[in-house]
């Protein structure tokens, strides 16, 4: 009879050696915590094509907006841990949100298990066509013209555009009003209709725009100008020394998801990133593929990482945010 406990042990380890080696059998659906359109998404439609060649299963991307990107998460944490749901999402969820919401104050690595991150993508700094100024220094001197007169817009609570506008507020010495929207897609058109002022979102949310006249860039929250913007300054350029925090992507699965699983998934995203035409198509788009092999540690360390003081204190019920 004591042998029953070793043998149930030696068959549940051969169960799940099996079912790692096999991995993946089936399609994997993959949770994003925003609405369409973001740039998570569009750098995993990029590299889906490969992956899938890779790996020999489709990917199915399902988008889960709400409460700041909580909503998706916990559906993604909360999944059998087999490797067949995935998350993908940004640093709120991976940062920010645990110190923001309530109802969210777990550890992200306390329920995840990191795999690697995607894309990186620096901000620019994007106002109305209307708005009489042309570069960050004039833009600094007309907020503190109208104090409180001023709006930024971003996708949530917490998420990276939110971050990024209250940290330069507190750089350029001014006060403005955060507008949070469901998703870049309203965040992006609240400011060609001059419902907000300001936006700071990665150049695929607003290249179009930019290149229409409807919006015009002051600056791109990057060590050196983007290619695919010549004539566009850095922030250094324009007086502000202080990096504002980019938009990064991370994928992750359920915390006990055998370790292998995502060891295998992040060599063959990290192989997919590597692509010189994924590259390119990164490039174009103003982000960085990946972060070399880096990646997981990055995403492990962030995790740890509290937030900037940007946001502190609108600590609440991510239900009211949905």
């Amino acid at each position: 009879m004591q042998w029953y406990p070793v043998l149930a042990l030696l068959s549940s380890m051969a169960v799940g050696m099996a079912h790692a080696q096999d991995y993946p059998s089936k399609p994997i659906r993959v949770v994003i915590p925003f609405a369409a359109g973001n740039t998570g998404e569009m750098s995993f439609r990029l590299i889906s094509p490969i992956l899938e060649s890779r790996l020999g299963q489709r990917f199915i991307l399902e988008n889960r907006p709400g409460a700041s990107g909580n909503t998706g998460a916990m559906e993604a944490a909360n999944a059998a841990p087999n490797g067949y749901t995935l998350l993908l999402s940004s640093i709120s969820v991976f940062v920010s949100n645990q110190f923001l919401y309530k109802a969210m104050s777990t550890e992200p690595l306390a329920i995840f298990a990191p795999i690697t991150i995607l894309s990186e993508a620096p901000h620019v700094i994007t106002v109305s066509s209307n708005l009489p100024v042309s570069n960050l220094r004039q833009f600094q001197a007309y907020a503190k013209s109208i104090p409180g007169k001023l709006n930024f817009s971003s996708s949530g609570v917490g998420t990276a555009p939110h971050l990024s506008g209250q940290m330069f507020a507190d750089l350029a010495g001014i006060d403005m009003v955060h507008v949070p929207y469901k998703g870049a897609a309203a965040a992006v058109l609240a400011l060609i209709t001059k419902e907000v002022h300001i936006t700071f979102y990665s150049l695929s949310a607003v290249e179009g725009q930019l290149r229409s006249g409807h919006l015009k860039a002051l600056a791109v929250a990057a060590p050196k100008r983007l290619p695919v913007l010549p004539d566009v300054p850095t922030m250094a350029e324009s007086g502000f020394t202080e990096p504002l925090p980019g938009a990064w992507w991370g994928m992750a699965a359920p915390k006990a998801t055998d370790p292998r699983i995502p060891d295998r998934l992040a060599t063959e995203i990290r192989a997919a990133l590597a692509d010189p035409g994924v590259v390119s198509q990164f490039a174009a788009l103003g982000m960085l593929a990946g972060r070399s092999n880096a990646g997981r540690v990055h995403l492990e360390d962030t995790g740890r990482d509290r937030p900037t003081e940007a946001g502190a204190g609108e600590t609440q019920d991510p239900a009211g945010m949905s």
